[in-house]
Order: structure tokens, then sequence, then C-alpha cells
């Protein structure tokens, strides 16, 4: 392990002259002296709490490169951007580069000239990458969202438990975890998946006593609509507004644009071009109401946000507390407000089914793939899916693929210059219908490629198995390789298809194996994302105090109740006040 001579007032002076924040603040300045000292650390700190600055401080104090993993491309590129404006030397790694710059960063890495490197986890078990690290070396390895390495957690994602075995691979340099939610559970799953080293955890009192809690029940859309001006009328702004899907996204902007209330939607399914410029002019002031999906707010740093409304309710209380947490950054008092009807619960029941679908349902959908598999590959269409099988929908089918892929049964190969290639002809049939007429150009480019297959697959080729046409140079370009397949198919020499029309069995078997599925481990998953949602909703019913309802969740008993910020308070000091008028 590195030992660090550095202080917490080298840490203080970098704060200062990169950063022009005077002082940290008390939970940083706890991780930061942590990291400092050596010891592998969790920090859990609440939305708005500063968790970046708690590894991009002490990158610039400690000697050699940090690595720094993190789930969203936007959130590493807006870091990214704004260390390089501040004179620091950043990088990052993820799907959004081809492979020559994925080459020119990785030079960057190998010359030493970098200070953080940001790593998405799916790129972690690149080779390239980790004989780049291992031949620099790794002083510190930062997991920002950590919650997502637990499957307790509200956002799990498989691709973070590869963040271990890649840390041991490295040597096992100094890691610090970061997340803005995590209950006790979550937390020791955290150390667990992570082989934190007898780790400090810091945790930063979760009540975030600017912030304002209120329910309001409504008894359909229409209700909901109206209340939500009267929200918005009543209180300041800037505003975010958080609805479920694209369609309700769009729907409330339109609602409030019409009612005078200007307001832009932000959702996944817009152009990129046209997200970007609706966040920035949201963050400039341009407009102050954006109405979005969960999409929105990971990363944005708008400390003066005075009202987030939630037009639906969530399906976890983390993912409430995440993004009401978005308000009042600034320390300013700022308002939460749910809109809340009972069906929102069906919505997310919906969703856990798809997450975790029956095991009839899955029996079932894996019999239609088997029988509609060709060598290791079967398709992705669940409409055609749902047509080969008994008693699935093609909404089921989506679900159970999704299973398969998660679970690690079926393989998405990478989209770009991928196809799925299965050899029909004999080698017999090759000489006589091509090798003999190999002085003639186009024949000759056929065998030429065929025999660069051969290369790459053997006898694979005949099962049928996706290929990578980059790994056909430098004979053959993949555009070039792409078309000659294509005349060849037209011949019935190959059967070919792309990638993105099939996904691939990870194990040759007689049949797709779902009975090597871990059953109850599914099963508790899917019970645990039921409790989440009960502890949900039971925020929105309680008639207790709200904060201490969700300080109790996050395992924090440090508020004391009643408090003054939300609606059953307040509700309680106005008919005690009535009852001592009356008294």
């Amino acid at each position: 392990m590195l030992v660090c001579r550095a202080t917490l007032d080298d840490a203080r002076s970098v704060l200062r002259d990169r950063f022009g924040y005077p002082d940290f603040r008390p939970g940083q300045a706890d991780v930061v002296a942590s990291v400092l000292a050596g010891h592998d650390t969790l920090a859990v700190l609440p939305t708005g709490g500063g968790k970046s600055l708690c590894y991009q401080v002490p990158a610039l104090v400690i000697p050699g490169l940090t690595v720094v993993i993190s789930p969203l491309i936007s959130l590493m590129t807006d870091q990214v951007n704004r260390l390089v404006a501040r004179g620091v030397a950043a990088t990052f790694l993820n799907s959004t580069l081809d492979g020559d710059a994925v080459r020119a960063r990785l030079a960057l890495v190998a010359s030493g000239s970098l200070r953080l490197l940001y790593v998405a986890p799916e790129r972690l078990a690149a080779p390239d990458l980790t004989r780049v690290l291992l031949q620099r070396g790794v002083a510190l390895l930062a997991v920002d969202e950590a919650h997502c390495i637990s499957e307790w957690g509200h956002e799990f994602r498989p691709s973070f438990r590869r963040i271990a075995a890649m840390r041991a691979a490295l040597g096992n340099p100094q890691a610090v975890a970061l997340t803005a939610t995590a209950t006790p559970a979550v937390r020791r799953d955290i150390v667990q998946q992570l082989r934190l080293r007898a780790p400090r955890e810091i945790v930063g009192g979760f009540n975030r006593g600017n912030l304002d809690y209120a329910v309001l029940d409504c008894e359909s859309v229409a209700l909901k609509e109206q209340a939500l001006l009267r929200v918005l009328r009543a209180r300041a702004r800037p505003a975010i507004v958080y609805a479920p899907t694209r369609l309700a996204v769009e729907r409330v902007a339109r609602r409030l644009t019409r009612s005078g209330i200007r307001a832009l939607a932000y959702h996944g399914g817009l152009q990129d071009s046209v997200r970007h410029e609706v966040q920035e002019t949201f963050m400039s002031g341009g407009v102050g109401v954006i109405a979005a999906t969960n999409a929105f707010g990971m990363g944005i740093d708008k400390p003066d946000v005075r009202t987030v409304v939630h037009f639906a309710m969530p399906g976890t209380l983390e993912a409430y507390y995440q993004e009401a947490g978005r308000g009042g950054r600034d320390g300013a008092p700022a308002g939460c407000v749910l809109l809340y009807h009972p069906t929102d619960r069906l919505t997310h029941e919906w969703f856990v089914r798809g997450t975790f679908p029956p095991r009839d349902i899955v029996a079932a959908t894996a019999a239609a793939l088997d029988a509609l598999r060709s060598g290791d590959a079967v398709p992705d269409d669940p409409a055609r899916i749902a047509r080969t099988s008994t008693g699935v929908t093609a909404r089921e089918a989506r679900a159970v693929i999704t299973l398969l892929e998660r679970e690690g049964l079926l393989l998405r190969p990478p989209p770009a210059t991928a196809m799925w290639i299965r050899l029909l002809a004999t080698p017999a049939r090759i000489r006589r219908e091509l090798g003999a007429n190999a002085a003639n150009a186009a024949d000759a480019a056929d065998i030429a490629v065929l025999r660069a297959l051969w290369c790459v697959g053997r006898e694979a080729l005949h099962h049928g198995m996706v290929v990578d046409l980059r790994s056909l140079a430098p004979r053959f370009a993949p555009g070039t390789a792409r078309r000659l397949l294509e005349r060849l198919r037209a011949r019935q020499f190959v059967d070919v298809a792309s990638s993105n029309a099939c996904l691939r069995l990870t194990t040759h078997t007689a049949v797709l194996a779902t009975e090597s599925l871990d059953w109850p481990r599914l099963e508790r998953r899917r019970a645990k994302e039921l409790h989440k949602l009960a502890m949900m909703e039971g925020y929105t019913r309680t008639t207790g105090c709200r904060r201490a309802f969700v300080l109790g969740y996050f395992g924090d008993r440090t508020s004391a109740t009643p408090c003054s910020g939300c609606d059953n308070c307040r509700q309680l000091a106005a008919a005690r006040d009535q009852a001592n008028a009356h008294g």
C-alpha cells in the first residue's frame, strides 16, 4: 500500500487553488483525511455533499494515477471537462470512443502524464487497459456510485462486480468507495464486494435540514396536473419536475407551457444535441422549469434549485432521496413535493415483474430460443420468439432475454463491426466452385475472405459464431469484408446476420440451461425490490414525521421528531396550537 505523507492542510491548499473553495465540509474533510492516511474508505455523503472532491483532491496530492470507476458517461464527461478547465490532467475511457481515441488515451496513461483516469465499469475487463495500468501502477482506485455493486442497492449493475477482480489484478491498490444512498445492509455489501481492507466508514448525516417534504394525494392524472400547477405557482423556482416515462415528461412540459409556465422536456429519447441544449438552458437560467425522467440530475451541479416535484411515486426511497436532494444544494430552503396516486405502485410492480419474470415464462422463452437457435446464436427478436412459444408475449420475451443476459447465459456482441456468421459450404464445394476460377478477381476475393474467417473461427464457424470484422485486418477492412460476406450469403456459401439481430449463448449446450439460474437468489432479489417499493409507499402513507421516516430507512436516528420541515409535522403543530387556543 502506498504511504502518503501529505496532510489535510496540503489538501486544503489544493482545494483553494484548484477548485476555489475555502475549506472542506465536515464529511468531506473526514473522507479526505482517511484517504491521505492510506486507509480503504467507504464514504456515504448526502446528495449535494461534494463526493467527487473526496477523490479529486487526494488525486492531486497523492503521487501517481487515480482511477475513477463511474457508471454514467454524462457524469464522467462533465467531470473530466471541469477538471481539464482547471488545468488538471484527466481523461476518460468509455463506449463513446473509437479505437484510435482509446489507443491515444491509453498512451497518455502509459506516459505517466495523467493524474485522473475515469473508466466505465464495462471497460474493466479490457486486456489493453489492464496491461497499461499494470505498467504504470495505480495509486488510488475510486468507485463512484458504489451502491451499484450491491444487489440490494437500488441501481445494481453486474459490471460493478468485476471491480474487485480488477483491483486484485492491479495489486490491490488503496480504494475509496463513494455513494449518496446506502442503507446499512448495502454498506456492508459494498465493503464485502469490493474486499475493502479494514475500511474507515464515514457516513455523513442524511438530514438535509433545508429541505421541506410534502405529499399530495391526487385521484387522477388530471388532478395531478392541477396540483402541479398550484405547487409551481406557489413555490420558488428554478424547479425540476420528475415524471416516470418519456411520454409523461412530454405531457407535463406541454401542460405547463400551455398554462403559462414555460417548461422544457428532458429524457433519453431526445437527440444528444437537443438534450444538451435543454440542460444548458436550464443550468444558465434561460428557463425556470424542466420536466425530466430520472436521466436528468446525476452530476448536474445546479445549486439554486428551489423546488423538486415528483409527478409520480418513485420505486425506492433511495431514488426519491437522491432526486429530491437535487434541491437546495446551496443550503437555502427548497421544497420537495410528491404527487401520489395508489396506481403509482402498479407501474413499479410491472417493472419488478419485468426484471424478475416468473420461472414458467423463462422456461417457455428458453424453449422458443432453442427452437430458433442456429449454432450458438439465437435471434434478438421478441415478437418472433413470442410467435414460436406458447403463452409468452413479446414484452415477456424481452424481459427474459434481459434476464438471461444479466445472468450470463446470453451475450450481446459488439454492434458496430461484428456479424454472426455460419459456414454453409463444404471445403469440397468451395474448391469446386471458387477454386476453379481463382484467376477471377471476385472469386479470389471470396476465397481470401473465407480463409481469413477460418483462421479466426475454424470449426466453430460450422455452428455459427460472432466475428468482429476488425479481426480480418489488415487484409480486409470491415466494410469490404461485409460486402464480400453479403455476396457469399447470396450464393449460399455462408449465412450471416448483423450482430444486433442476434445474441450468443455463452456455453455450447444442447439446450439453453435455465436450470443453472440461481432461482433462490433471484426470488430474494425480487422480494427485496417489492420491500423497497412497500417502504416507498409507506413514506407516502405515513401520518408521522416524513423526515424521520426517510432518516430511519437509512439508519440515521439523529434527527429529533417532530420536525418543522414536513407537511405532517406542520399539520400536527397547527392542530396542537388550535387545541391550545381553545383550551
